[in-house]
């Protein structure tokens, strides 16, 4: 059987439209038993708050559906309890504001977006440490405790501080996101060809001090979803900067990744997990595809757009659930490898299911 990105997309435009009319501007995590939850009063600065907005106007993008418009913007209007929340700022903010007042500012110009995506890119730029030329991750109580820590997740926030520095001039911000990039490449990118989810670094001198499993299975393992991470956040640093060692990054990690592909193209949560678990995540296989996609444009090489195929290939016969009376579609995510849950649907899987199969139509919106 051959993908047709065409059937599919109307699926997920289809069902993201009755989602929108039963659920209006819900900010969903995921879907129990078909139903999204929503984070608007639960916890307006979860890290996951902008994917679902980031959905609707890559469809309204796709259809023009004023329905899907306005449920993006009211999210987007929402989140600023969130950009006026110091304590609720944090590395994720590429993740809440790209997706929501930078797909606005993009595809309509409001000028309310872009103030957002300067406060936010300015609030980024300011968790670099010079010491270790890293964007800090978490925030503590006040303790310093987590001072040092960076993911390999950060790589995808950067292109905020990208758009920034094009936007204004302003090469403060690229320096800051080149530097951190860099430092993914050289502390986190493994001989294998995989990556480390968490990196440790003495705050004062920027030592490289532990580098633990963070939602991987165990320190050293290959948490797939971190692999994701980095095939797609280091092209796009090559995207924004032309930096040929941002693409060698990313062809390393693409190269592992497909090297580690189980046969059925359904990805596990971590790459070394025992073969009698079926945990999967199915967010780690369509951020993949998106990354792997744009790889192939890059450098003409078909073998990464044949993989992408086969990633979502398998999801779409295994993994979505396409019908409209039930919110969420992919149904085997997972969020980090110790967790008691496993095999549900998260919303940034949906986001980057939608993204990929769009760039196959020809109709998707380039929000990083």
């Amino acid at each position: 059987m051959e993908l047709d990105p065409v059937s599919i997309a109307e699926k997920i435009y289809t069902k993201a439209l009755c989602s929108v009319r039963r659920n209006g501007d819900r900010i969903p995590y995921s879907a129990e038993d078909g139903v999204f939850d929503d984070k608007t009063d639960t916890d307006i600065c979860w890290w996951t708050n902008g994917f679902w907005a980031g959905m609707l106007w890559q469809l309204w993008g796709y259809r023009n559906d004023p329905l899907l418009r306005d449920a993006a913007v009211s999210i987007e209007r929402k989140l600023d309890k969130n950009l006026m929340l110091a304590s609720g700022m944090d590395h994720d903010s590429g993740f809440k504001w790209l997706l929501t007042s930078g797909a606005n500012y993009r595809l309509t110009g409001d000028p309310d977006s872009r103030n957002r995506l300067l406060l936010a890119a300015t609030n980024l730029a300011g968790r670099f440490n010079p010491a270790g030329q890293y964007i800090r991750a978490w925030n503590d109580s006040g303790d310093g405790s987590k001072a040092g820590l960076a993911i390999i997740d950060c790589l995808m926030n950067l292109p905020l501080l990208y758009w920034a520095a094009d936007e204004l001039s302003d090469i403060r911000f690229r320096a800051v996101a080149t530097a951190h990039a860099k430092t993914a490449l050289r502390c986190f990118l493994r001989p294998n060809g995989s990556v480390n989810h968490i990196v440790v670094f003495d705050p004062g001198t920027g030592r490289v001090l532990d580098t633990p499993g963070g939602q991987g299975m165990a320190p050293g393992s290959s948490w797939t979803r971190g692999q994701s991470w980095a095939i797609y956040g280091f092209t796009l640093s090559f995207i924004h900067t032309g930096d040929a060692e941002f693409l060698s990054g990313a062809r390393r990690v693409a190269d592992y990744f497909i090297s580690n592909l189980p046969a059925s193209g359904l990805v596990p949560v971590d790459f070394d997990q025992p073969p009698e678990l079926d945990w999967e995540d199915d967010s780690a296989a369509a951020c993949a595809a998106c990354g792997l996609l744009e790889l192939e444009r890059l450098t003409g090489e078909t073998r990464y757009r044949h993989i992408a195929l086969r990633l979502l290939l398998a999801l779409a016969e295994n993994r979505c659930d396409f019908r409209s009376d039930r919110d969420g579609i992919l149904t085997h995510c997972t969020a980090a490898y110790r967790d008691s849950r496993h095999n549900y649907n998260i919303i940034y899987g949906d986001y980057f299911l939608a993204e990929a199969i769009l760039k196959l139509c020809g109709k998707g919106t380039f929000l990083w």
